[in-house]
């Protein structure tokens, strides 16, 4: 009844830059997508926070994608997107996107994207 599509991910040079896009599709009557994130995975380490969004637009960033990730939403197509710049093959992971979606009648429940590979490689 949620899905989450992530686009974008792809193979870039170090010093490129990419474009993740995050569709959210909800086949509920009623519903309220709050707040979204992007989160990364590398081979071998736990997920972590890349950036995260509010319903009002309110984004904070992990250290490290600040001053080069920036994070956007539109509300009206319920998509978010992270402008990738300066990439480091430290980048090179999974994406994955998140939301906070308030259903009618089922309360509030976190949703995952399938994930989109990001290498950063010469």
């Amino acid at each position: 009844q949620v899905q989450l599509v992530e686009s974008g991910g792809g193979l870039v040079q170090p010093g490129g830059s990419l474009r993740l896009s995050c569709a959210a599709s909800v086949k509920m009557y009623s519903f309220i997508i709050n707040a979204m994130a992007w989160y990364r995975q590398a081979p071998g380490k736990e997920r972590e926070l890349v950036a995260g969004v509010t319903s009002g637009g309110t984004t904070n960033y992990a250290d490290s994608a600040k001053g080069r990730f920036t994070m956007s939403r539109d509300n009206a197509k319920n998509t978010v997107y992270l402008q990738m710049n300066s990439l480091k093959p430290e980048d090179t992971a999974v994406y994955y996107c998140n939301a906070d979606v308030w259903v009618i009648g089922r309360g509030t429940n976190k949703y995952w994207g399938q994930g989109t590979q990001v290498t950063v490689s010469s």
